[in-house]
């Protein structure tokens, strides 16, 4: 039987293992519940919060601060025969590592060896007072992390965010990277010379500070599930909010602002065509996610985040990107449906 073939029987197969590990999806729902804002309290560096696999530090000084990069270092599963591959799923700007929990089961299972970073800024990773964030500061440090870790040559797979910064780690790095997956990555469009009027760090900053749970899971569901909503999703909102409700709220939302400005002003859009790895781009056409569309006025905020369309243009720029859809998707293919992404991205890793 061919590989890809056994590829989507095992994934298949493994939507009973991703129920019996908690990723079960619950009915879906047209809005999210009336919940209240409060919940649990977590530490700034999300102290307090179980991750699904153990945690590590890596110590290393950048800008002059010293800083902890915290990351799951996952082995292939007990009784698989490891495959030789490392991959290295990079996560996005509202998520951490522990959202690649369901990700982690299927790629473990499938022989892979993953690694799983908290950038400096979010997450359980340090939050600086002072740092001047880039793509290629996180880059240099994912790329020092894996170092320490053994690891020359990867497969990167980015999610949103973390789709800008595996571009970044791509170009800067090309001798490393032996296949770059995208998953509805952001940057594919300039927003600010689509219009998007220019954002100050101290608006970002006053934004933040004003984070909820509850506007958190309506941004969610209007932007990363299609404008559906389901109990499973809940988690990561709270997972998000708990930072805000600690006492190291200030700093998350310091840091949150300060990446914000990164990611305005530093769009991948126009490199696409310098990428030489294969390159699989993964997009739910019902994302519309576009960085600064709150700020902007009406017909300027029309014309940003049609997935589609950017989905194709990235497809043009290069012939090495290899485009798969999901039309009934929004931000996050890998927690609206795991056993269908995942089925996806292993076909899509079988050959690079």
């Amino acid at each position: 039987m061919p590989r890809h073939r056994r590829l989507r029987r095992f994934a298949l197969g493994l939507a009973g293992s991703l129920a019996m590990l908690g990723f079960a999806a619950a009915a879906w729902s047209a809005a999210p519940p009336d919940l209240p804002d409060d919940g649990p309290v977590y530490g700034a560096e999300l102290q307090g919060y179980a991750y699904p696999e153990p945690v590590h530090q890596f110590d290393f000084s950048s800008q002059g601060e010293s800083l902890q990069m915290t990351y799951m270092d996952i082995k292939p599963a007990q009784g698989v025969s490891a495959n030789g591959r490392t991959l290295v799923l990079l996560h996005g700007k509202n998520f951490c590592g522990a959202t690649w929990a369901s990700s982690i089961a299927v790629l473990s299972h499938a022989g892979y060896r993953v690694v799983v970073p908290d950038q400096i800024g979010f997450c359980k990773s340090s939050k600086p007072a002072h740092y001047q964030y880039s793509f290629q500061q996180l880059a240099n440090n994912t790329h020092a992390l894996l170092a320490s870790l053994g690891i020359d040559r990867a497969t990167l797979v980015g999610h949103s965010t973390g789709g800008m910064l595996g571009v970044r780690y791509a170009l800067m790095y090309p001798q490393q990277v032996t296949q770059l997956v995208l998953v509805d990555p952001i940057g594919l469009e300039d927003w600010k010379a689509k219009g998007v009027p220019a954002i100050t760090v101290d608006r970002w900053y006053a934004r933040e500070l004003q984070t909820s749970a509850g506007k958190i899971r309506s941004y969610e569901q209007s932007t990363y599930y299609a404008g559906q909503w389901r109990a499973d999703y809940e988690p990561w909102v709270q997972m998000l909010a708990g930072m805000y409700r600690g006492p190291g709220r200030d700093l998350v939302a310091w840091n949150s602002a300060l990446l914000y400005d990164m990611i305005y002003t530093q769009p991948v859009i126009y490199e696409l065509g310098n990428l030489h790895m294969p390159t699989l781009l993964i997009i739910g056409d019902k994302d519309t996610t576009a960085i600064g569309k709150d700020f902007s006025p009406p017909q300027v905020a029309a014309r940003l985040g049609h997935y589609p369309e950017l989905a194709r243009q990235a497809v043009q720029s290069n012939p090495k990107i290899k485009l798969i859809e999901f039309p009934d998707f929004g931000h996050a293919p890998q927690m609206q449906d795991p056993v269908a992404f995942h089925q996806a991205l292993l076909a899509g890793l079988a050959t690079p």
